[in-house]
């Protein structure tokens, strides 16, 4: 399985609304032509373009002494442009 979860945030929806634009975190080894076939397959839509970026994990601190005492996990992100027409709607099953 590529897809983990739609990302749900004020800047997708936002992004969602203007530029027909969702996000997803997906597997870290996943490619572009993974990303495209199973959002395809799962939401059948048409996809339009795939962009992808790894989000780098953010340091955790020690509050009272200040140390670095490890850091948040790594994850890869999917921007994924649908083309015209198409939608997807991820409350529709709750």
């Amino acid at each position: 399985m590529v897809l983990k979860k739609p990302l749900i945030t004020e800047k997708m929806t936002g992004l969602t609304e203007k530029r027909q634009q969702y996000g997803f975190v997906v597997d870290r080894k996943a490619s572009k032509d993974e990303i495209r076939k199973e959002i395809e397959e799962f939401y059948n839509v048409q996809v339009d373009r795939v962009n992808t970026m790894i989000c780098r994990g953010k340091s955790r601190r020690n509050r009272r002494t200040g140390q670095i005492s490890g850091y948040n996990a790594a994850y890869k992100k999917a921007i994924v442009t649908l083309k015209e027409g198409s939608t997807i709607d991820f409350y529709e099953n709750i």
